[in-house]
């Protein structure tokens, strides 16, 4: 039977209950007295001289307050990047500056180089028209390999050219790599591209300024996934306000995908303005501005190759990636295709040589950072479909040949030849799960339907593993960090037993303040509404690292279990006074303590008031109260793995793909609320299915977003995804953290694009059509070209149509 409470089981989301009444409160919801608006003047060209900024009509106009430009921010920091790289040579990145308003250059389309402040939306949009800037045009560079070709258009005139980094990993295993490659019975090559993507949470960006001139504290009400890291790097970094004067708060975020991890101008811009015109200044992004100046997502160009022997084993990997900064480094955007993506390039598998090589390119496009998954859905693509073609190659069963180089679950913990140790996962037995709940056995009876409909069917298999809960701390920092990824909470007890956990990770759709009291209701035994969960606001919480990379339950789960812990120990000391016994013969169930042997005991809120009011208390072994902080430094990775299956249909006139059928089983470890993992699961794969099938973000070559709304960049509806079975029961829990978890945030966004893809390729060879790979998306110009050109040597055509469009039309 199910349970009812506690860990494992599924009570409603607690935090439904304001947001679908209406009642919950996000970034937009506050006003504060006074306010002023800002609205940002974006360049309209990629590339270009600022020469100069008349704003004198503007500034005459109804309600205008100021304008800005970048002369205003000359002293002030530019916008820091939290990761740096070193490359395969030994030297540091090239970093450039990242000015809060242009100065000087605009170097994408969306850069902001002014901004007007005015007593109203509409006063600040009228006023910004009517500014004249005069900005000599200059070449863009958009392709990567142009713009790391001999001669071209440098996009930040102090670096040396467009690299940022050539990495290579691991260094050592080049050689070894070479000749595992040239000595290989089968080499399987493939080209791809992971296309960039824009996030489009529901809730775009918003920032509001705050200052008190009485104190001389600032504020910032801001959309984010992390306020502890927006507040060290814009106080330390940009503004330069110390951190005891700044104060941070997410309120109710509505979707993060990544993109609201990162620190925008915008909020140092609302936080610089409130402290210079004493009055609070708020900005709210439209969904157009978010498409120009939210970070986007992937965007690699890739040649991987994976050798074989004779019987078939992998015997090395071998890729080659040029990865799209766009014209800034954002926060973390140096990480993403080094050890988010380089670390991961083993996947499931026992291949003994792997090398990654990634070229790390500027262009004058949005800057790129983490989405959903982050290097891990890069790496998984690339050595997903590389497997799938070298199964169509050697003519063997794409299952069997995933099974036959499988780490089996004996060889775990499992050292890879890119540096991490995978410390447990049961591969097999997550593909025995993925064959029974995905009926593959009745899949060619399906496919017989299918044609006798006209329509070719397919199916597509992939395994996937991540990497969560990125640490420890000493390790990140030398990859490069630039700041820890540890986590905190507090666990304050009230005097009646009620209990404030005041936790580092922001929610921001994952149910915290669901799941996290489930934690503490299974240790302490007491009712899960009795807990409550304090997060977002840097002036409550000790410290904390944010939400992202599936870390929320591993890493700050654990550092409330550790806070917890605390509490019990003390909790059980003050029992055994009040019980008149030793303290290591007291037990804690069912919110009770007792004298282990014994009927003598007291309930939790009998303990939690007499360390309040201590009348009868050990006041010499212990202070009153009850109230305890944990930090919690992770000794490894955690690493959820899954496989997953896509059916689909491909009508052979149009080019069209429909998902018929879609399963996924994954490995979380232990789960503390079923159904809430479901809808994680749920959303990542209906975005991976939107990448596979419909999502590009597109530029033209002279540096135009072409894909900058929703008329023209194809976002997922309900109809274009499957009822999904999905399953979690083939667990391996994790053997370094307290609860046994793993995370399960992005295993659909990594594991399904390459299962829609592999799914597709398969449909077009039941129809006699040989294609070696197809672009994303599979919009249905670019499968229908890919089956016209399929007698060309591998589909030569494959992904040729359709390329400067920016998605499948629905």
């Amino acid at each position: 039977m199910p349970k009812d409470a506690g860990i494992g089981a599924s009570p409603k989301r607690r935090e439904d209950v304001r947001f679908l009444t209406g009642r919950g409160q996000y970034t937009d919801d506050i006003d504060l007295a006074g306010q002023l608006y800002v609205h940002f003047v974006r360049s309209d060209v990629a590339h270009g001289t600022i020469e100069g900024i008349d704003t004198s009509a503007a500034a005459a106009m109804p309600g205008v307050v100021r304008i800005f430009t970048g002369a205003d921010f000359e002293g002030v920091g530019g916008l820091p990047c939290g990761w740096q790289v070193t490359d395969r040579h030994g030297e540091v990145m090239q970093e450039p500056g990242h000015p809060v308003l242009a100065r000087g250059k605009v170097r994408h389309v969306g850069d902001p180089y002014a901004a007007v402040v005015a007593k109203s939306r509409s006063q600040a949009r009228d006023a910004a028209e009517a500014i004249e800037a005069t900005i000599t045009e200059l070449p863009a560079v958009v392709d990567m390999a142009a713009a790391l070709a001999d001669g071209a258009p440098k996009v930040h005139d102090d670096l040396t050219s467009n690299l940022c980094y050539d990495w290579g990993f691991v260094e050592d295993n080049r050689d070894k790599v070479d000749e595992a490659i040239r000595s290989a019975a089968h080499v399987t090559t493939l080209e791809l591209k992971n296309n960039r993507l824009v996030a489009n949470p529901m809730e775009p960006r918003v920032a509001v300024g705050d200052y008190n001139p009485a104190t001389g504290e600032s504020t910032l009400y801001t959309t984010s996934q992390n306020p502890h890291v927006i507040r060290l790097l814009m106080g330390a970094f940009v503004l330069g306000i110390p951190e005891h004067k700044l104060r941070v708060v997410a309120p109710d975020v509505g979707g993060g995908f990544g993109t609201k991890i990162f620190h925008y101008a915008e909020e140092a811009f609302c936080t610089f303005a409130a402290k210079e015109l004493k009055k609070p200044v708020k900005w709210t992004s439209t969904r157009s501005e978010a498409f120009m100046s939210d970070a986007h997502g992937r965007d690699h160009v890739t040649k991987i190759e994976l050798a074989l022997d004779a019987d078939n084993n992998f015997t090395a990997v071998r890729t080659s990636t040029m990865a799209n900064m766009g014209a800034y480094l954002s926060t973390f955007a140096p990480s993403v295709p080094t050890w988010l993506h380089g670390t991961l390039m083993a996947g499931n598998y026992r291949t003994p040589l792997v090398y990654v090589n990634v070229r790390a390119v500027f262009t004058n496009t949005v800057p790129v950072d983490a989405y959903r998954g982050a290097g891990r859905p890069e790496a998984t693509f690339q050595l997903e479909r590389v497997i799938d073609k070298a199964a169509r190659e050697l003519g063997v069963d794409p299952i069997a040949l995933r099974r036959q180089n499988f780490v089996k679950a004996d060889q775990f913990p499992y050292q890879t030849p890119v540096a991490v140790v995978y410390d447990t996962g049961n591969y097999d037995a997550t593909m025995d799960v993925l064959e029974r709940i995905g009926d593959l056995a009745g899949f060619e009876a399906r496919r017989k339907e299918s044609e006798a409909k006209g329509l070719l069917r397919g199916l597509g298999v992939n395994c996937y593993i991540e990497a969560c809960g990125i640490a420890p701390s000493n390790l990140v920092g030398q990859l490069g960090a630039r700041a820890g990824l540890y986590d905190a909470a507090t666990v304050r007890v009230n005097a009646t037993g009620s209990i404030s956990v005041m936790v580092g990770a922001h929610s921001h759709g994952q149910g915290h303040e669901t799941t996290f009291p489930q934690v503490l209701a299974e240790m302490i035994g007491i009712g899960e509404d009795q807990i409550e969960i304090v997060h977002g606001d840097t002036s409550k919480i000790p410290f904390g690292m944010g939400t992202y990379g599936s870390r929320s339950i591993a890493v700050c789960g654990s550092a409330m279990v550790r806070a917890t812990e605390k509490i019990i120990r003390k909790a059980k000391k003050i029992a055994a006074h009040l019980l008149e016994a030793d303290a290591g013969d007291i037990e804690l169930k069912d919110g009770k303590f007792s004298v282990a042997g014994t009927d003598k005991s007291v309930d939790w809120s009998g303990v939690t008031l007499a360390a309040y009011v201590p009348h009868n208390y050990p006041l010499e072994d212990i202070e009153p109260g009850l109230e305890e902080t944990a930090f919690y430094d992770p000794a490894n990775f955690t690493y959820p793995a899954g496989a997953y299956a896509c059916e689909v249909e491909v009508d052979p006139e149009t080019g069209k793909v429909t998902i018929q059928r879609f399963a996924a089983a994954d490995d979380f470890g232990n789960v503390i609320n079923p159904m809430i993992v479901e809808g994680q699961v749920h959303g990542g794969l209906a975005q991976g299915i939107g990448q596979a099938l419909l999502e590009n973000c597109a530029y033209d070559e002279t540096g135009q977003l072409i894909s900058a709304s929703y008329m023209d960049y194809a976002m997922p509806r309900a109809d274009d995804v499957p009822f999904y079975s999905v399953d979690h029961s083939a667990a391996t829990p994790c053997t370094h953290n307290p609860l046994g978890v793993k995370g399960c945030g992005e295993a659909g966004a990594i594991g399904s694009p390459p299962a829609v893809v592999n799914a597709v390729i398969d449909a077009l060879a039941s129809g006699g059509k040989s294609v070696g790979h197809i672009d994303m998306p599979l919009s249905p110009a670019r499968v229908w070209a890919a089956m016209a050109g399929a007698d060309t040597p591998d589909g030569a055509s494959e992904g040729a149509a359709d390329r400067s469009l920016g998605g499948a039309a629905h």
